[in-house]
Formats: structure tokens, C-alpha cells, sequence
């Protein structure tokens, strides 16, 4: 007989440990339905039905005889027993191939320490050429700085030709918002009467206007200032940025109004930021 026969599963009954529970009655009962089925009457055409019904027959008379029975339920036992053990050794062997494996990986990767001072060394170098860059930057603005420096210190020392811009050449001229307005071309031919006009600079609000005239001379700026000028419905009132030491012209019988109505806060920071601006004009026209 063959030992690797499950005569638990010939007779159609689960094997092993579950097998072993059955009693001698129920061993029968399967038996008797197994034969049945397997009897040679009933498969007439199947040339292994004769041999089918002799295990069937050989493998209920193990079972029912209680030594053979549990010789074989021993041998089950053995069997499952083996096989647990190497399901197990398989397990540790993957388990211990996957160590060696992972051994091997990390032996032949690259060193963490190496890896750290090879970038520690990338970015040491990265951050030595951004320095050298920034201080070459610098060191190009400082030496541009000191030719536009020395530019001005040259420009400065012309003196009254020109090079510096004369404040008491330049005007403060203000209007009423509610009469006939004044645009840059409008005021320029206005003053053209007293001399060249170098420059006109608007800003206006809702409720007056106010502009800055830059005259070619500071002659032409005081006589400007002592005359009325500007349409009749809406006259200018003129004066100067900076006073002459000696201004010669007479007060005409219009009364001008309060100076402090017409130099504020605001309006000193816009004449700051116009002056800064006809200055640099001026430094390039020469």
C-alpha cells in the first residue's frame, strides 16, 4: 500500500487532525456512500472504476481497524509536523537571504561619512564662488559710485556757469481752481515775457493749482515776480523760491496772500522732490 495515500480523503473525509475525531460509525457511513458512487455497476465505462473500488475498500479497512487507524493518524501527524518545520525553515532562510542581501548593500554602498564631506565640499564651494560674486558686485558699484562721485565734484566746481541749480532763479506759481486753468506750454508763454523760461513743473490739486517756473535768469525771475501775470479772471500769484539778497522791483498794489497759506508741510516735500529732479535735469543737459 501506499503510505502517501490520504485515506481519510478516499473514503471523502477531511484529513488530519479533524480526521482523527471521527468515530468508527462515521467511518462507515462515509464508506458505505463512497461505494456507492465508486461501485463498478455504475461506471460500466470507466476501465479504473475496479481499482478505484478496491482502494476505496482497502483504505475503510485500514481506518476501521483501530491500530492500522492510528499508525496511519501517526504518520499524518509526522507528515504535518515536517512540513510546519520547513514552512519554517523556509521562512528563516528568506529571512536570512534578506539579511545577507541587505549586508551586501550596504557594504558596497558609498560611506554616509564620505557622502556628508563630499557635499559639505559642494556646498563649501557653491558658497565661496556666491561670495566672490557678491563682492565683485559690490566692488563694481563702489568704483561706479566714485566715478559718478568725482562726476558731480567736477560738475559742482563750474561755479555759477550753470552746474548748479540757482534757486533764487525759480518761482512758486499758484492759481484758483475755480477760474480758467493753466497747463506747462500756458505758463511757459506767460513768463517768456520776462525772460527764457528753463523749466515748468505742475501739480495741482482739486481746490488750486500750483506750479514751479525755472527761469533762465535770476533778473527774469524778480522781474516775473513783480508783475501781476496770467488771465484776468484768474490771476497768478508769483513768488520766489529763494528771496534775492537785493531784489529790485517795486510792490505793485496787489496784495498777495499769507505765505504761510501757500508753503506747507506738503507742499515743502513737493518742492524738495521737484528741486531734486531739475537738478539731475540739470546735470545732464550739461
Amino acid at each position: 500500500m501506499d503510505v502517501d495515500v490520504d485515506h481519510y480523503n478516499v473514503l471523502g473525509l477531511p484529513s488530519g487532525e479533524e480526521g482523527a475525531k471521527f468515530s468508527e460509525k462515521e467511518i462507515s457511513k462515509a464508506y458505505r456512500v463512497k461505494a456507492l458512487e465508486l461501485h463498478p455497476d455504475k461506471r460500466p465505462d470507466d476501465p479504473l472504476a475496479h481499482a478505484n473500488f478496491q482502494k476505496l475498500k482497502t483504505s475503510y479497512e485500514i481506518l476501521k481497524d483501530e491500530k492500522a487507524r492510528k499508525l496511519f493518524d501517526d504518520l499524518l501527524r509526522v507528515k504535518r509536523e515536517q512540513f510546519h518545520r520547513k514552512a519554517q525553515y523556509d521562512v528563516k532562510r528568506k529571512r536570512m537571504v534578506s539579511d545577507l542581501e541587505e549586508r551586501e548593500r550596504a557594504a558596497n554602498a558609498p560611506d554616509p561619512a564620505s557622502k556628508a564631506r563630499e557635499e559639505e565640499e559642494r556646498i563649501a564651494k557653491k558658497l565661496k564662488e556666491e561670495i566672490s560674486r557678491i563682492r565683485e558686485m559690490h566692488s563694481n558699484k563702489g568704483a561706479s559710485g566714485s566715478r559718478k562721485e568725482a562726476t558731480g565734484t567736477r560738475k559742482e566746481s563750474v561755479g555759477s556757469s550753470g552746474g548748479v541749480l540757482n534757486k533764487e532763479k525759480i518761482l512758486k506759481v499758484s492759481w484758483e481752481m475755480n477760474g480758467e486753468d493753466y497747463s506747462a506750454e500756458r505758463l511757459r508763454e506767460v513768463f517768456e515775457k520776462f525772460g527764457k523760461v528753463e523749466d515748468v513743473v505742475i501739480k495741482s490739486s482739486r481746490k488750486k493749482g500750483s506750479a514751479l517756473v525755472v527761469m533762465a535768469s535770476k533778473e527774469a525771475a524778480v522781474a516775473a515776480t513783480g508783475n501781476t501775470c496770467g488771465h484776468i479772471s484768474n490771476p497768478l500769484l508769483v513768488l520766489p523760491l529763494q528771496p534775492a539778497v537785493a531784489m529790485e522791483f517795486h510792490q505793485r498794489s496787489m496784495e498777495p496772500q499769507p505765505i504761510s497759506n501757500l508753503v506747507g508741510a506738503g507742499y515743502q516735500s513737493f518742492e524738495e522732490s521737484v528741486l531734486k529732479k531739475l537738478q539731475k535735469a540739470a546735470e545732464k543737459q550739461k
